[in-house]
């Protein structure tokens, strides 16, 4: 009888681990597409990503570098105050993206530019997503939308 209790626990044990590696890999296997790792620009030129990989960079477009080409296709540069890096995107800009602003681009980087196939931008005049502010931040530009001083 205590043999049959045993190898019973044991049965269960098993089970349930395996159930579990189950459920990590299909919900791997279900984030596999759908999670998009930040870069900022000074991460993407000190170590360039394969261009299979799909990342979300972000900073703050640079004045003067905004080019509309034929159609949806525009291409600008984005930068972290460190680094520049141009961007090629064709669709639909939102309504609020503009040259000095903050932005989020999800692409490629492909031959020394990043391929963006969708662009966030800021959605009023003191928003700045969290990523864009750490980096800037980080190198020492960063400035207080509510104080309108540079903070380190």
């Amino acid at each position: 009888m205590k043999s049959l209790k045993k190898k019973r626990r044991i049965q269960v044990i098993v089970l349930a681990l395996v159930a579990l590696a189950i459920s990590a890999g299909l919900i791997g296997y279900g984030f596999r597409d759908g999670i998009n790792f930040y870069r900022d620009p000074s991460a993407v030129i000190a170590s360039p990503p394969p261009p299979s990989e799909t990342f979300r960079m972000g900073g703050l477009v640079v004045e003067g570098s905004l080019v509309r080409g034929q159609g949806e296709t525009i291409t600008f540069e984005v930068t972290d105050n460190a680094e520049v890096v141009p961007v090629h995107f064709t669709g639909i800009l939102p309504d609020l993206f503009g040259e000095g602003q903050g932005m989020i681009g999800t692409g490629k980087y492909i031959d020394g530019v990043f391929e963006a196939s969708e662009i966030l931008a800021k959605h009023d005049e003191e928003y700045m997503p969290k990523e864009v502010a750490d980096s800037l931040k980080e190198s020492g530009v960063y400035v207080d939308p509510n104080a309108g001083t540079a903070t380190n």
